[in-house]
């Protein structure tokens, strides 16, 4: 059974679970976008919770890390609920940390000059789809051979969705940085850049190539799902966005344990602690966090935390 809306894998782990990809590869490679007509302005109506209790507000916004510039989001109730917090926490607020290295460190961590080439190391047919994708794509093969798997998946994920106008420069959780920012608002981050690439650089190779396989597979259609899931945030679905997301999510546990279900535990227990102290918080995650039966809502149930979803009319 083919893992499909997870490999889109890397496309929903980009654009609706992990956030530090789309912006640190955007530093590393410049690509055009297609030229279009100027686009019609969309307006989203993504859906927002609230944990509650006597002195504390928390709220709840999942968002999506690659968006095009005509998706109009930052309204109604989620702009009421961000001005009211006195803290915004997103998934990473680290985004050009000196700790993290920058270009420089990505570029270190994802290339392996001492290693067979990375086509060799797959499937024969997948290999030679694998140098086939790589040309399509504009990509020098001789350097990308000696990538690492998990970051010639960015790589292969990411620059169609560039090419067709998703840029992260536009992702919901960069707006939500460079409001708070704007506003002198706390900036918190859950995890760091470094950590959110070791969960993919830590990932046994045999997973990391399967992943890749996977996206080789689902080169033609990226652009098509990625739209159907911001769709489903668009209109504020987020049983849609879970059925999109887990289509054949039981295929592969690991990577479902890996970059779902542990970091949405210890979001869960980091929202019950902050409960202890009085005030409003603003929590921005990636979209998939907060859809499923795996959901931190889900995660918070279970550790007698109740949330509600918030009225999305405006």
């Amino acid at each position: 059974m083919r893992w499909k809306s997870w490999t889109l894998g890397p496309v929903a782990a980009l654009a609706l679970i992990v956030a530090c990809a789309a912006p640190a590869f955007a530093k590393t490679t410049a690509v055009a976008a297609e030229a279009t007509p100027q686009a019609k302005i969309i307006d989203a109506h993504p859906a927002l919770w609230v944990v509650k209790d006597r002195d504390t507000t928390i709220y709840l916004f999942g968002t999506i890390h690659l968006l095009r510039p005509n998706i109009r989001w930052f309204e109604g109730p989620v702009r009421k609920a961000f001005d009211k917090a006195q803290d915004v926490v997103l998934e990473i607020a680290d985004r050009d940390e000196a700790a993290a290295g920058g270009q420089a460190a990505l570029v270190q961590r994802a290339f392996a000059p001492d290693a067979p080439p990375l086509s060799s190391r797959l499937p024969a047919a997948d290999g030679a789809r694998y140098l086939a994708a790589l040309q399509q794509n504009d990509i020098p093969a001789a350097v990308f051979d000696k990538v690492k798997p998990w970051f010639a998946t960015f790589t292969l994920s990411i620059l169609p969705l560039q090419k067709s106008g998703y840029d992260p420069a536009s992702g919901a959780d960069r707006a939500i940085e460079g409001a708070a920012q704007k506003a002198g608002k706390r900036l918190i981050g859950l995890e760091t850049t470094a950590q959110q690439l070791g969960f993919f650089e830590t990932m046994p190779e045999a997973l990391q190539l399967q992943m890749l396989s996977e996206t080789i597979d689902e080169l033609p259609t990226i652009t098509e799902t990625i739209g159907r899931m911001i769709a489903a945030w668009s209109s504020g679905n987020p049983d849609g966005l879970a059925d999109l997301m887990n289509e054949s999510i039981d295929s592969n546990p690991e990577f479902e344990r890996i970059l779902l279900t542990d970091r949405n535990a210890h979001w869960a227990d980091w929202i019950k602690a902050r409960l202890d102290e009085p005030g409003t918080v603003f929590i921005a995650v990636g979209a998939g966090h907060l859809a499923g039966e795996h959901s931190v809502q889900a995660m918070l149930k279970a550790r007698g935390v109740t949330s509600r979803r918030v009225d999305k009319q405006r």
